[in-house]
């Protein structure tokens, strides 16, 4: 005897059992399923949450297709995003209030990160008697790509300190294997980047940590509040004409926030793919660690994260206008809010 869709519904609304119910039924009310997310340096810890959402089939049990493409950096994944290629950037917030300067409407609907894990290390052989910022002058500092978030810091780093970014040269240097290499070869005397990049160096006594915004603490010392990182953000047009796609982003996202704080180091190593590792599984696992607490448990976004961003922003960059920014618009927990409870 057949069965029909409406009757599989039904049944399961009656045994309050919808949850259990199929994918199909889940995805049926998505103004999209497939779904393109561009990111900026997948196999760092700063992406964690979207590697266990993928990984872990958390975008089909919410009736997705997502398909992931990597990117040398954050403004390169960006770039795809307004370029039309792709319909989401998984990357740091910061980019969602540049992006209004520009009169381009993006919003933060679920965090990965609530530090921004970033460090700065001086090379031990080409900067062995680094004493203040001031000896980066003239230097060559790799960061993932030239615009993206780890160029963003490290320009307000040099700017708390009285240099400006033309004070040095910026060398976009990745985020795997190649930017540990561009340390290695001495093809640049600093780098900015995250793990586990910078804890296979510190492994190799390969750099001198000199910044290190892996801990909330050390995030608000350096910024002087909470500074949110990695999320998803997207156009606000695809936010509003696509509200149940974006919110089972959400809910996938969430549930790998959670899962990561449940299942650790120990756990991650066990799910990501053996590239992500670069062949020091210890040492990746000892990455993950240190960045447990800038990542995010929940996507929330915290109170006076927004308004810390705007005002890391308005120190460093020239002719931005803080007073001109609609923070409200660049960020929502309305999503998150709900993915909790359903994860709760």
């Amino acid at each position: 005897m057949s069965i029909s869709r409406r009757e599989i519904l039904k049944l399961a609304g009656a045994t309050g059992a919808l949850s259990m119910a199929p994918t199909f039924a889940l995805a049926s009310g998505l103004e999209k399923k497939a779904v393109h997310i561009a990111v900026g340096g997948e196999s760092l810890v700063y992406y964690l949450p979207l590697t266990i959402a993928n990984l872990n089939g958390y975008f089909k049990d919410e009736g997705l297709d997502v398909k992931v493409s990597n990117f040398a950096g954050g403004s390169k994944a960006l770039q795809a995003v307004v370029g039309g290629s792709a319909d989401v950037v998984s990357g740091a917030y910061e980019h969602t209030i540049n992006l209004q300067s520009k009169a381009q409407m993006f919003q933060c609907v679920v965090l990965q990160g609530r530090a921004p894990m970033i460090v700065v290390g001086v090379s031990t052989k080409t900067m062995p008697d680094y004493k203040s910022p001031a000896d980066f002058k003239g230097k060559k500092i790799g960061v993932t790509a030239p615009g993206s978030s780890t160029n963003m810091l490290f320009e307000f780093f040099l700017a708390k300190h009285g240099l400006k970014g033309s004070d040095v040269s910026i060398v976009g240097v990745g985020a795997g294997a190649g930017a540990v290499s561009a340390v290695q070869s001495g093809q640049v005397d600093a780098i900015v980047n995250l793990d586990p990049v910078i804890s296979v160096l510190e492994a190799e006594k390969a750099i001198k940590v000199v910044l290190d915004t892996r801990t909330i603490k050390d995030t608000i010392e350096v910024f002087g509040g909470n500074m949110p990182a990695g999320c998803l953000y997207l156009p606000n047009d695809y936010i509003a004409a696509n509200p149940n796609t974006t919110q089972a982003l959400v809910n996938a996202m969430v549930r790998a926030d959670k899962w990561i704080q449940a299942n650790g180091p120990d756990g991650v190593a066990k799910v990501v793919p053996e590239s992500y590792l670069l062949g020091k599984p210890d040492v990746y696992k000892l990455s993950v660690q240190r960045s447990m607490e800038g990542l995010s448990p929940n996507g929330m976004m915290p109170a006076d994260g927004p308004e810390t961003a705007l005002k890391s922003l308005a120190a460093f960059k020239k002719g931005f206008d803080a007073s001109k920014i609609d923070l409200a618009k660049t960020w929502t927990n309305t999503f998150a809010e709900k993915a909790n409870k359903k994860f709760a």
